[in-house]
């Protein structure tokens, strides 16, 4: 979908490389410039999980890139990384504020140098501004943006890195946002995007009902099984004989045939907005006892909206996940990892696997050749420790990995 279209990324932690990946596997040439100690996501992987001493967070997020290793405070570092940034159409980054400004590879010396520049930014709360130079990650971007107050009880966090995720997919806008206007018109951009605007963009419907209909904090205050502040019941999660289902919006004739509940049909007619407590206690004594074999013909007869609260095992399995390709499974030395392929598809495919460099600066000679310089350059830069390479495979990197193409 990008091809001819090439990325420097200076991204680390997750929201960064999450972004450049998206780019990655659309067909960009991303070409990730890391420190010659490696990048951050190499040296932490949740829950001290390493694949034959490969951090799987790294693996993650960097699927699809060239990774060129350098030193960016020495000259022949950076003047490595300006070589690079001329032959790119979009710089991304997300490091803290100031930090590239300081190495001279900021926007206004990369605007002065490549007028028609796209330079996308990624912080935690902004650029500018009171909270710019506070740290910026998932879990407090979820807490400042009003996510963990809204999800239950005030004090329980989403599961999963959401802010990071979706400030991925929202940096990944911008840029391509930013590069259809250089087709178009030959301009550059400056593109921000942050994960407190991530956060606060992720229930927005929410903050809509919330600030035009004038409620107040106490409208929070519900049955713990109610999912949010502003839907009807029965919306919400309900634990059953052995595990748990969720109930979406439903009709409630519908919803008291299913559960054959003479209560529920009595209830049909109550505000189910107001009285949402009352009547959500009723299906979480009715649901309790089922189980999941007993429920599922009942409830699909009635077209109710409803699914299993499913665990991380079962999602392998799971016959709708076989089948939209989410898994991959690649070689990484001499273990293997299960990546998340990208999640859109094109013309009924995922996109290919095209690079997969796992060690550090796995394509430094390759891109350092690309852009002008000799062997004998690139081994002397090696040598005065300004770039690294840990691997020297170069273009049969991806000998390894054909088979795994799709």
């Amino acid at each position: 979908m990008l091809e001819g279209l090439r990325v420097v990324s200076f991204c680390h932690y997750l929201q960064g490389p999450s972004a450049t990946q998206y780019l990655a596997d659309m067909g960009a040439d991303v070409i990730k410039i890391e420190s010659t100690n490696g990048a951050f996501e190499r040296h932490w992987s949740g829950a001290g999980t390493y694949i034959d001493g490969v951090s799987g967070f790294f693996l993650g997020v960097n699927r699809n890139k060239r990774i060129v290793a350098l030193d960016l405070k020495s000259e022949a570092g950076k003047e490595a990384a300006l070589r690079i940034i001329d032959s790119a159409d979009a710089v991304v980054e997300n490091y803290r504020p100031g930090v590239l400004d300081r190495l001279g590879l900021g926007y206004e010396a990369l605007k002065a140098r490549k007028p028609d520049i796209v330079f996308a930014s990624a912080t935690g709360f902004g650029s500018t501004g009171p909270l710019s130079s506070k740290p910026g990650q998932d879990l407090l971007a979820q807490a400042r943006s009003g996510l963990i107050y809204a999800t239950g009880a005030g004090a329980t966090g989403v599961g999963a890195a959401v802010c990071d995720q979706h400030g991925a997919a929202l940096l990944a806008l911008g840029v391509l946002g930013g590069l259809t206007r250089k087709l178009l018109s030959g301009q550059g951009t400056r593109v921000e995007s942050n994960l407190l605007n991530a956060g606060l963009d992720l229930h927005a419907e929410s903050l809509i009902n919330f600030f035009s209909g004038g409620f107040r904090n106490e409208q929070f205050d519900r049955d713990k099984h109610l999912v949010t502040w502003f839907h009807e019941a029965p919306y919400g999660v309900y634990r059953i004989a052995g595990g748990a289902i969720v109930l979406s919006s439903n009709d409630p004739r519908k919803l008291a045939r299913a559960l054959r509940s003479d209560v529920l049909a009595s209830m049909v007619e109550l505000d189910r907005y107001e009285s949402r407590d009352e009547y959500v206690q009723v299906i979480a004594e009715l649901l309790a006892e089922r189980t999941l074999e007993s429920l599922e013909p009942d409830l699909d007869a009635e077209q109710i909206w409803w699914a299993p609260v499913q665990d991380f095992e079962g999602l392998r399995n799971d016959p709708q996940i076989k089948h939209n390709n989410v898994f991959r499974e690649l070689p990484v030395r001499g273990g293997k990892v299960v990546l998340v392929n990208h999640p859109i598809r094109y013309d009924g495919e995922v996109p290919p696997l095209r690079h997969f460099g796992v060690e550090i600066g796995h394509h430094t000679r390759e891109v350092l050749l690309e852009v002008g310089y000799r062997d004998d350059q690139v081994d002397a830069m090696l040598e005065q420790g300004c770039a690294r390479t840990d691997s020297e495979q170069g273009r049969d990197a991806m000998a390894e990995y054909a088979e795994h193409s799709r």
